[in-house]
């Protein structure tokens, strides 16, 4: 089986147009790996230089956000959905 990660529309370009990819399940960290390894720069997208998730990316385990459960250790099991949401801001 497989997990989904909802690609945003501004990140689109480096996955083909794909609004939705398949990955293995594993931690978040294996799912971020993956996306790179299928997707380069998609990581640099997500990941700071540190490997820390950059503040203005937001991602979802299922509904949840990954901030309030393990972090990059979050563990992402088959049929689970990963949603990527890039922070808004305006005024």
């Amino acid at each position: 089986m497989a997990a989904t990660v909802r690609i945003p529309t501004t990140m689109r370009p480096l996955t083909g147009g794909e609004k939705q990819v398949s990955v293995e399940p594993g931690s978040l960290n294996d799912v971020i790996a993956a996306l790179e390894a299928a997707h380069p720069g998609l990581g640099e997208r997500l990941l700071d230089d540190d490997g820390s998730l950059r503040k203005f990316v937001n991602i979802f385990v299922d509904d949840d956000d990954v901030r309030y459960l393990d972090g990059l250790d979050t563990q992402v099991g088959d049929n689970i959905t990963v949603s990527i949401i890039p922070a808004v801001a305006g005024g």
